[in-house]
């Protein structure tokens, strides 16, 4: 039982852990370093799953040690700037929104005996299918949500507390921040469309398995 905490994988997502503590630490004294370690943390969520299957050391544990720490530095950050936005509502709804569709999905794969919730071969959705099937996919949409997230969170200034405001004033930069920003907002956008795809699929793989039950 020992050796499975300590596989390497593993040994990443407890730095993770560490590196998200000492970035929120410091969100308020200084952006920019938290905006570099939680990407840093963001990164090692692919190199971690990169030695998952090169050492052949994918567990259990490891899965839900990556999934609850992805699932709580993003609540974590979306919870920030809903105080430093108005209206703030707009990223608590993204933040029960990402977590009850991870939940959902996470909860009806253990009730169909699946070793994995990324496993939504029998679905009938194109999307999900996309977005599970094809690594470079799921990257760009996942990326481009975090990456979002900090530009949002390093323009974010007590000067204007409007999302629309700034946002408008994120188009007024350079050509390249500009096309970095409009692309993370196709993959954010694919992102939460997914997430509502994954929740409602997967609430009805619930459903089905309460009927079976029943009968």
């Amino acid at each position: 039982m020992t050796s499975v905490y300590l596989y390497i994988p593993n040994i990443i997502g407890y730095f993770r852990i560490i590196i998200n503590f000492i970035a929120f630490a410091v969100c308020y004294s200084n952006k920019a370093l938290f905006a570099i370690l939680y990407f840093i943390s963001f990164v090692l969520d692919g190199v971690d799953g990169w030695f998952a299957r090169k050492f052949n050391q994918a567990s259990t544990f490891g899965a839900v040690l990556d999934m609850v720490t992805d699932r709580v530095s993003t609540a974590c950050l979306l919870a920030l700037l809903s105080q430093f936005y108005r209206p703030g509502l707009i990223f608590l709804i993204l933040l029960g929104l990402d977590i009850t569709s991870h939940w959902f999905q996470m909860y009806s794969s253990f009730l169909s005996g699946k070793t994995s919730h990324k496993d939504v071969k029998h679905t009938g959705n194109w999307l999900l299918k996309l977005y599970y099937g094809h690594r470079p996919f799921m990257a760009f949409c996942c990326v481009s949500c975090e990456v979002l997230y900090i530009i949002l969170f390093l323009f974010a200034n007590e000067k204007s507390t409007s999302l629309l405001s700034v946002c408008r004033g994120i188009l007024n930069q350079s050509p390249l921040i500009v096309l970095v920003f409009i692309s993370t907002l196709v993959g954010w956008a694919v992102k939460q469309v997914t997430n509502v795809i994954q929740m409602k699929t997967a609430a009805d793989a619930c459903v089905v398995y309460d009927l079976k039950r029943s009968k």
